[in-house]
């Protein structure tokens, strides 16, 4: 990602794809052509936890028939965060359409933006759409106010219990049930929360059959975050022994203090240190059921879009605002620059949008909001740093070498090509190289080989120049200069 911005050709094809699916080009749609927006979105989701695109061992039929009826976008990545809360990042960056280090610059004046017109929602607003939120929000933009019909507003996570954490001890004890609605968390108000979002969400959709204006949806689940809860039978489909434990399994992270993820991070005192694979085992037995019971629920919110009539006018996009580790490399959270944690589903099913194709070029989720903006009808706002995907989605391969960024804090950076990726901890001065081709669970650092010098200084490089294209505000040269000669 060498820059956000577009050669010649892809101006080209900004330009022609709304005629070749809607007739039409930018600006010159009205409100009643314009496509509905249906956006689900759910919360530290990976990208392998889809049965259709390479799982087999967990079951996910509705997100599988999203997969199967568009298009899927198999390198989709969160840029990272500024905060232990990767989520608050993620979702800033993605209604704001800026880049990480300028989202966080906004952060605080979140409402003053939305009130400015700067905000997805408000794009849409503008461009005559009847706006839907319900679920997680976790922005400082009053949702209330971003949205023209707004359900539940959720915080950043359900509550989770004193003995939902440092679970299951080391001899199997365990005082904590993921079925149990004693525990609160999603059972807090007597309905589990993917529920209730899936109950509001048909409710809107029943609503909006009877009015002329399209529809944009934000849809946010709170699943599958922790407290990762389910009701027992989707907890029976997983027997704790039937579990793999992943390759990158290590029972401590040798940097993880470094790396600002260490024993008190919040996410990684859910289980005990060090990990065993038993503990792993039970803890993605309950991420995949609460992503199966998730997914009943997203299968509900689909039929009812089948059900009103409105499905063949709808573009639908699915993705998560960031990944888990749940076991991978001695981690069970969020805040590290492996795949895992980095890297997200992200399916679109439209109108003219191939089925069953997967495209590989590399893209952030939040690239999301412009591209709805592009299928409204909305000139791209200078603010905006993403891209629309639309180009892509018509065939164009300009973004194919794009090297994808990531950071945390002032704790780790990382840069990411086709082939490699390249991570350093500034405060250990350690930095580590993995080839994605040969290994991509990210389980053999070959920094350290002689012949990976050249590779990791021409990495080097790159990265600090998106750095400063990004305005971030880590200087890498001042631990690793010596990389550089």
């Amino acid at each position: 990602m060498k820059s956000p911005h577009t050669s010649t050709f892809s101006r080209l094809v900004w330009t022609i794809v709304p005629l070749v699916f809607f007739g039409t080009l930018p600006g010159l749609v009205s409100a009643e052509d314009s496509p509905n927006i249906l956006f689900i979105f759910t919360d530290d989701q990976c990208f392998d936890t889809i049965g259709a695109v390479g799982n087999p061992r967990i079951e996910t039929p509705a997100m599988d028939q999203l997969a199967q009826r568009g298009t899927r976008f198999s390198h989709c990545f969160n840029m990272g965060s500024w905060s232990p809360a990767v989520c608050v990042a993620s979702r800033t960056m993605l209604n704001s359409g800026r880049y990480l280090w300028q989202a966080e610059q906004i952060y605080k004046e979140s409402e003053a933006e939305r009130t400015a017109g700067r905000w997805w929602s408000e794009y849409l607003k503008q461009a005559g759409y009847r706006t839907y939120m319900t679920g997680k929000w976790h922005c400082l933009a009053r949702a209330q106010r971003a949205f023209d019909v707004v359900a539940d507003v959720r915080g950043g996570m359900p509550n989770q219990t004193p003995d939902g954490y440092h679970r299951p001890a080391a001899d199997g004890r365990d005082p904590w049930s993921a079925s149990d609605p004693k525990f609160g968390g999603f059972w807090a108000g007597g309905k589990h929360w993917s529920e209730v979002v899936a109950d509001h969400a048909s409710d809107f959709l029943q609503q909006a059959k009877t009015h002329d204006e399209p529809f944009f949806m934000y849809i946010a689940f709170n699943a599958p975050h922790d407290p990762r809860q389910s009701p027992q039978e989707f907890l029976n489909r997983y027997p704790v022994d039937s579990i793999e434990v992943p390759p990158s399994f290590l029972p401590s992270y040798p940097f993880r203090q470094a790396m600002g993820a260490g024993e008190k991070l919040r996410d990684e005192m859910l289980a005990p240190f060090p990990r065993t694979t038993a503990q792993v085992q039970v803890h993605r037995r309950e991420y995949y059921a609460q992503i199966t019971h998730l997914d009943q629920q997203i299968g509900r919110i689909l039929d009812a879009l089948e059900t009103t009539g409105q499905a063949d006018n709808t573009w639908i996009f699915f993705t998560s605002d960031h990944g888990l580790a749940v076991g991978h490399h001695g981690l069970m959270g969020k805040q590290n620059m492996y795949d895992h944690s980095l890297r997200v589903p992200f399916l679109v099913v439209g109108p003219q949008i191939p089925e069953g194709q997967t495209i590989a070029t590399p893209i952030y989720l939040q690239d999301v909001m412009p591209t709805t903006l592009e299928l409204a009808g909305i000139p791209k706002p200078e603010h905006v740093q993403f891209a629309s995907l639309l180009p892509i989605l018509a065939g164009d391969s300009g973004q194919q070498n794009r090297s994808i960024y990531g950071a945390y804090l002032k704790k780790q950076r990382c840069i990411r090509t086709d082939r490699y990726k390249l991570i350093f901890y500034p405060d250990a001065k350690v930095a580590r190289l993995y080839d994605l081709h040969a290994d991509p669970d990210e389980t053999i650092d070959l920094f350290d080989l002689p012949q990976s010098r050249p590779i990791v200084a021409a990495l080097l490089r790159e990265l600090i120049e998106l750095q400063q294209e990004l305005n971030d505000p880590l200087d890498l040269t001042q631990s690793f200069a010596d990389l550089l000669q």
